[in-house]
């Protein structure tokens, strides 16, 4: 069983510490020790897994720009070195790229130094296998290799060789660019195009002059494309209102056709149409399932808990598809479409409003520079008719009100307190007058209100990593989510053990 040390480090999929030093209150332990033991944990676990000798694994390594990759990057190297692995470093690299290092590179790991859209003093590892991301249990088993300091038997020293694998990476990019587009100038696709890349410092510059650039586009009006791990200029995740108003301000001094925005390992991205709206959350699973229904007729597109009615319509009513809700987590969403698939039931996207993405044509990989080129491709040929890609989600049905409460819970028991709390409302919900139970729902309880009681619907669920219950409420006018709450009020009265 894992000690309160090593537990600290497992964040869902991931595992995740405090690599710098810089913020008040929060001490550094992601030491080289703990790194150590982690890198060794990883190839033992993965020793075991493929029925490998160490001395028989390839394993890639990869880091995105925050201050602390560079150390972790050299410890996790030459630990694997020294327990016989030949090892492939590729210094900056996007998080997706490093799965692909399995699929191109023949890998049969891959490790990238990353903690997402983290503060700067936070970082991490994320573990890739041929089968793709690993699952929490895997994290549990890797980090209990670290705790009791298991490794593999060494049998002979390792190797490492350097791969600038980012270059093999965009020609893939370019290459599927030039195919779906179909220009007149088949090798310049994008040649009168103008599109402004906000990479928010983090590793995601490549997309502008290694992807875009090359194939005609104008992409003068990009910003913060080189690395820096301190991210100065705002955080580079686009779910950030910050982070998407500086992308939109991009599109519109610049006067560019399109906005592509990525957090900070590039797992992740968003899009603005050529007048700087929006198109994350909601917006960018419409313009996402819209591409991927294409070729999928009355497909199923999977999607995270908290995604909207007028989304399921738009899905179901004006693509034909079929939308089936799911836990939050990235995780999850792609797990359970691959589930679905071998189930007979054709899904060809797996997506969280987060913006991570996945697409079966992409190994199910949520890879936010797959994504933005999908939307690219999609833009480029529609620009040919005089469209913006923003007219393909005009029918969409928008919120005119939307928040997120986040309830603490305080009782140290929380998953357990959290789950009650669910049932306890779900009881209450199905006896109370116009509250209309979701049946379609997968996580927490989800009810709908008519015109009279604030014509929306909130989701209750437990937080998948943390002590919160998260409550979202939409509603379609005015006033709407304070009449809904209001409905919750005299339920969170009875209950115990949150702080409300």
């Amino acid at each position: 069983m894992l000690n309160d040390f090593y537990k600290q480090f497992k964040s869902g999929t991931d595992i995740r510490g405090i690599a710098s030093d810089g913020v008040e209150g929060e001490v550094l332990n992601l030491t080289n020790e703990a790194v150590k033991n982690m890198a060794g944990g990883f190839a033992m676990w993965l020793s075991q897994k493929l029925s490998k000798k160490a001395s028989d694994l390839k394993i890639s390594i990869g880091r995105d720009s925050r201050i602390s990759g560079e150390r972790i990057a050299e410890v996790v190297k030459n630990t694997l070195v020294s327990l016989g692995c030949n090892v492939i470093y590729t210094d900056y690299a996007s998080t997706p790229s490093m799965f692909m290092t399995t699929v191109d590179l023949g890998c049969d790991g891959a490790v990238q130094i990353t903690a997402s859209h983290h503060p700067f003093n936070r970082n991490g590892l994320k573990f890739f296998t041929r089968q793709g991301g690993l699952e929490g249990s895997d994290i549990t088993a890797i980090l209990q290799y670290a705790q009791d300091e298991v490794t593999p038997e060494i049998t002979t020293e390792g190797s490492c060789e350097y791969i600038n694998y980012m270059e093999q990476y965009c020609e893939n990019l370019k290459d599927l660019i030039k195919k779906e587009v179909n220009a007149e100038n088949y090798d310049l696709p994008l040649d009168g195009f103008k599109i402004a890349v906000d990479a928010g410092n983090g590793v995601g510059g490549f997309y502008a002059y290694k992807v875009l650039a090359p194939l005609g586009a104008d992409v003068s009006g990009s910003r913060y494309l080189d690395p820096d791990g301190m991210f100065p200029n705002h955080v580079p995740n686009p779910e950030s209102p910050v982070a998407m108003k500086a992308i939109s301000e991009a599109v519109i001094e610049s006067g560019s056709d399109l906005g592509v925005i990525f957090d900070t390992d590039v797992d992740r991205g968003a899009v603005v149409d050529s007048k700087g709206n929006e198109i994350n959350r909601n917006r960018l699973v419409a313009l996402a399932s819209t591409i991927a229904l294409e070729n999928c007729e009355g497909g199923t597109i999977v999607t995270d808990s908290i995604t909207s009615d007028g989304l399921k319509e738009f899905i179901e009513k004006t693509l034909g598809g079929k939308h089936y809700r799911y836990r939050r987590g990235y995780k999850n969403v792609i797990d359970k479409a691959i589930e679905l698939n071998a189930q007979g039931i054709p899904c060809p996207l797996a997506i969280e409003t987060s913006g991570h993405a996945a697409m079966q044509e992409n190994y199910f990989l949520d890879d936010g520079a797959y994504l933005c080129t999908k939307i690219i491709i999609k833009a480029a040929q529609l620009r040919r008719e005089g469209k913006d890609i923003s007219d393909l989600i005009s029918s969409l049905k928008e919120a005119k009100e939307e928040k997120e409460i986040r309830i603490k819970i305080t009782d140290p028991e929380f998953r357990a307190r959290g789950e009650k709390v669910i049932a306890q409302l779900t009881e209450y919900a199905e006896k109370a007058e116009g509250w209309q139970v979701a049946d379609d729902n997968r996580e927490g309880i989800r009810v709908s209100f008519d015109k009279q009681n604030g014509d929306g619907w909130f989701l209750l669920r437990l937080s998948v990593h943390d002590p919160i219950m998260p409550l979202n409420i939409e509603s379609n006018q005015e006033g709407g989510v304070e009449i809904i709450y209001s409905h919750l009020t005299d339920f969170f009265k009875t209950t115990e053990g949150l702080d409300i």
